[in-house]
């Protein structure tokens, strides 16, 4: 499977990852899948402390307790939880980050962890602190590199001018191309993204049956019939999943797109996807022209 860079940091990951966020929580299931991905060439696996209030991070820590140097994994920060309490509450906070990396590194059968990305973000944060405890995590070892999920330009703009990150996760795919509009700035940041939502909550693999009233953003119905018959026509050799992957890995500021996965044929087909080369520049261009880039409405830097 084709690797990529991940901003500069140095390290290598597979151009399509692994969204453990969709991961069962059956270990007998995941931990085969786990493995499965890792035999057939995935290397960058992401979880956060929140998915199954820490569940998650434990499958992925078991799943490559042997082979923790072969696989790069990254997890996330931010959204504080009680055990065994629904809900969550933001805190950004240096005390709360220190104790939390301590948990997930327990969690996740680890001394260190790839990529540490705040899970969310505001303008309201105590920005230079946040910044601050994750570069001293980073000088003792405990990360390699640090980023943020986030699709608030404001923040975006915020870290990638004030912080050293290697990576912006953002969503990503042919029916939610906000994004395009920082990737340029991104990419003179030596920054780069990571697309989630890359097949559109499972729209874009042709395997949902699409119904009137459904809707996925500003799409309808049938927008989301008509895209799947285009990815259909831009690669028919391929699966409209795989189609989709391959857009969202084509612009060179994405390093990676971590479709989730919750079954063994879901993961063969995205990791078939991995190996394929990129869609032919007319089949882009009318991809695009049918679902126009728009803007992101909220959040706008300052």
């Amino acid at each position: 499977m084709e690797t990529r860079e991940l901003g500069k940091s140095g390290i290598q990951i597979s151009a399509v990852g692994f969204g453990c966020m969709s991961l069962p929580p059956d270990p007998s299931v995941s931990l085969p899948m786990l493995r499965q991905a890792f035999e057939a060439g995935i290397t960058f696996f992401d979880t956060a402390d929140l998915y199954g209030q820490g569940r998650n991070e434990e499958l992925v820590g078991q799943a490559f307790a042997g082979i923790r140097s072969e696989v790069v994994i990254a997890t996330k920060v931010g959204n504080r939880f009680e055990p065994g309490k629904p809900g969550w509450q933001w805190d950004p906070s240096p005390a709360y980050i220190e104790q939390a990396i301590a948990a997930s590194l327990r969690r996740l059968r680890t001394d260190y962890i790839d990529l540490y990305q705040l899970h969310g973000g505001t303008m309201d944060d105590p920005f230079d602190e946040i910044v601050d405890v994750l570069e001293r995590l980073k000088e003792k070892g405990w990360i390699r590199a640090y980023g943020i999920s986030s699709i608030r330009p404001n923040v975006i703009q915020r870290y990638l001018q004030g912080a050293n990150i290697d990576s912006i996760m953002m969503q990503y795919s042919l029916l939610d191309r906000r994004p395009e509009e920082w990737f340029a700035e991104i990419r003179a940041n030596d920054v780069s993204v990571i697309a989630r939502g890359p097949v559109a909550r499972g729209w874009l693999t042709g395997r949902k049956e699409v119904n009137d009233g459904d809707t996925y953003l500003e799409w309808s119905a049938a927008d989301l019939t008509r895209a799947i018959a285009l990815l259909h026509r831009a690669a028919p050799e391929r699966t409209p999943g795989q189609a989709a992957l391959a857009f969202s890995l084509h612009p060179e500021v994405v390093a990676c797109a971590i479709p989730g996965a919750s079954s063994p044929d879901q993961l063969s087909e995205n990791v078939e996807a991995g190996r394929l080369s990129g869609l032919t520049d007319d089949a882009l261009r009318e991809l695009k022209q049918a679902f126009p880039a728009a803007q992101y409405k909220e959040h706008r830097p300052f």
